[in-house]
């Protein structure tokens, strides 16, 4: 016998009602960073390693600095799924708290850095 309502088990939901729609994303960032994942590594592999000026201009390609964006969002955006669930998982009570507050934070930081290095670097190239 279950004390979960009829509809609540049909739909799937948990008791704090959201537990799937952040499995389904961090399920899809997961899918999308492979071909972002591929698309960044194989695109770099044939540049030159260690020079900025070819790096800087490659960033500067409308399409490349598009997609390094999108990896970079796509990536802290994972990594916030994931921290999230191993701090509710082991870390209870006003601990707990402050350490989504703190990470989510840091993460939030580290997205602006990224988008930030990307325009930079790009709108520098032009030059």
């Amino acid at each position: 016998m279950s004390l979960q309502a009829p509809l609540a088990r049909v739909l799937g939901l948990g008791s704090a009602r959201e537990g799937s729609s952040h499995w389904w994303a961090q399920r899809l960032t997961a899918v999308g960073l492979v071909p972002l994942t591929l698309w960044f590594a194989f695109s770099i592999m044939g540049l030159s390693h260690g020079n900025y000026e070819i790096m800087s201009a490659w960033v500067a390609e409308p399409l490349h600095a598009i997609g390094l964006i999108l990896l970079v969002l796509t990536v802290v955006y994972h990594s916030n799924l994931g921290v999230q669930v191993v701090v509710e998982d082991y870390v209870h009570g006003a601990a707990g708290i402050a350490m989504l507050i703190v990470f989510r934070f840091a993460h939030v930081v580290l997205a602006v850095a990224g988008v930030h290095a990307v325009a930079v670097i790009s709108v520098g190239a032009g030059r």
